[in-house]
């Protein structure tokens, strides 16, 4: 396991390059580079509501957006830990930055296209962007050769900066009596054909610009369509990760390097100066340095656990096992742990921060903002603790067995 996770104290705004895996890793030059222009971009993106293109083409060099592109095609399908070390480094600078980064991830969704679509998706290099708004599902109609779709869909995060845009659809066809819905599907095009409704006005992540899209009788082939979430048709490992928990989690490691930026923030601030004359400085209260302890504390033990997780699901992908339904459950758990307890220790360093937090212009507002937005997507509902209640409740032998 990578140096920085093992030990927590090498977050990733201190960790040094040394511990870097390869040349698409969290702490490469290239890398270092999208951290510099984040930083000084920041501001534009909320006031823009989204990444612009020429920003995007730094994140494109750093790797980001090859990173889970198949090796046939160029790209790198970089084992899942170490993009998301890449998405937490971003977060910890700009949560809307690192949210359009996380996208990184989502070529994880292409790979049950046919190969012959994939080519030409890949056709002009690895380093593609791909955005989905996929919910609400949009009834389709079944033509010859594919499907025509109209409809309208909500948060198509980074669609402005994507080169190519998916769409959820469900067949028209009536139900079976006794068979199971379809699984939704996914129509895939590219980004200049897909309209863009410009109406992404938030108050958390107001940088991703998570927009609306409306197709009106687009034809698409049925090569382009696929199941979402189903099994990729190329034979690496990346494309045997479960993609849902996937999505889970490069969206909780946006969180964690949100609580990282948070404590580290009001760790500078604990010698700072005096709002009052004759008040002690933070580092003499004792409730900030306990609320700083237990922040450390909470941050550490869910950055562990999701990582572990994560490790875990890998190494059984690799020794040719198949992830099983409690180790993708444990992977979406550890997600929605780490992203809620993120979001506590944001909330408890701003508490910390006293009253020099409240000002609009101070970086903890945005943090705050941001990190409230991550536990709201349904990828890291709550309802993820109680299925993994369940699964746990279900593995337990009863009482009259034990006693036997």
């Amino acid at each position: 396991m990578n140096q920085a996770l093992l030990d927590p104290a090498l977050s990733p705004a201190t960790a040094s390059p040394d511990n870097a895996s390869g040349p698409a890793s969290a702490w490469s030059a290239e890398m270092d580079a999208v951290i510099r222009e984040v930083t000084a971009r920041r501001d534009e993106f909320d006031q823009l509501t989204y990444v612009p293109r020429d920003a995007v083409a730094v994140m494109k060099k750093a790797g980001i957006f090859r990173a889970s592109t198949p090796k046939r095609f160029g790209g790198d399908a970089l084992p899942p830990a170490e993009f998301l070390q890449m998405v937490e480094r971003i977060s910890g600078v700009d949560g809307s930055a690192g949210w359009v980064a996380a996208f990184g991830s989502a070529n994880t969704y292409l790979a049950p296209l046919p190969l012959s679509t994939q080519a030409v998706i890949y056709a002009d290099g690895p380093d593609q962007v791909f955005a989905g708004g996929l919910y609400p599902l949009q009834t389709a109609q079944a033509v010859d050769g594919g499907w025509m779709i109209s409809g309208h869909w909500h948060f198509a995060s980074g669609c402005k900066g994507a080169d190519w845009i998916g769409v959820g659809i469900k067949n028209d066809a009536a139900a079976v009596a006794g068979a199971p819905p379809p699984p939704a599907m996914m129509a895939v095009m590219p980004a200049a054909e897909v309209e863009i409704v410009d109406n992404w006005n938030v108050v958390g992540m107001q940088g991703t610009g998570s927009h609306d899209t409306r197709l009106k009788d687009k034809f698409v082939a049925s090569d382009w369509t696929c199941a979402r979430g189903a099994a990729g048709v190329i034979d690496e490992p990346l494309y045997r990760y479960p993609s849902l928990a996937y999505q889970a989690q490069v969206h909780a490691a946006v969180n964690i390097g949100l609580a990282r930026a948070a404590l580290d923030i009001v760790t500078e601030m604990s010698g700072g100066a005096k709002i009052m004359p004759g008040a002690p400085r933070l580092i003499d209260r004792p409730y900030y340095r306990i609320k700083l302890g237990m922040g450390e504390a909470k941050w550490r033990s869910a950055r562990l656990f999701f990582y572990d997780a994560c490790h875990q699901a890998w190494e059984q992908i690799l020794a040719g096992n198949p992830v099983s339904e409690r180790l993708d459950t444990m992977l979406k758990l550890s997600a929605t742990h780490a992203a809620r307890t993120s979001m506590e220790v944001v909330n408890e360093a701003y508490q910390a921060a006293g009253m020099a937090a409240i000002h609009r212009t101070h970086r903890m507002q945005r943090i705050v903002r941001d990190a409230m937005v991550v536990t709201q997507h349904a990828a890291l509902s709550e309802m993820n603790y109680e299925t993994a209640g369940a699964i746990f409740a279900k593995e337990m032998p009863s009482l009259a067995s034990a006693r036997h």
